[in-house]
């Protein structure tokens, strides 16, 4: 039995599951644009700057931190922009999936509950 005059154990903030996904996402961009990178030139080597946003935003964003929340963003952001921008090209069903994919991913990001986690 506890003591009631004892003060409770510290809460340990974990991420939001949604905040963990989008990280896990980011690491999983950021692992494919370096494969890509060192397999054969299917991106160019200036891609590698990419990686290094994502990575660090993914770490940041499962720690908590404003400025990775923002970088995450911004990075969710301008590839929902960049597969609808393909999409509108090719008319094809795989750039429309990873658009709304990352527009999925942006609205999770700005809901009020996600922000107010965020130191």
């Amino acid at each position: 039995m506890t003591d009631p005059q004892q003060d409770p154990q510290p809460e340990t903030r974990k991420p939001l599951p949604g905040m963990a996904a989008v990280a896990l996402y980011l690491m999983l961009l950021a692992g494919t644009i370096v494969v890509g990178v060192v397999s054969g030139g299917h991106y160019p080597p200036l891609f590698l700057l990419f990686s290094v946003v994502f990575v660090t935003a993914s770490a940041g964003l499962i720690v908590g931190f404003r400025w990775a929340w923002a970088l995450a963003l911004a990075a969710v952001f301008l590839l929902a922009c960049y597969w609808g921008w393909t999409f509108s090209i090719a008319r094809s069903a795989a750039p429309a999936v990873q658009g709304l994919l990352n527009l999925v991913f942006f609205l999770y990001l700005i809901r009020p509950e996600v922000r107010a986690r965020l130191h």
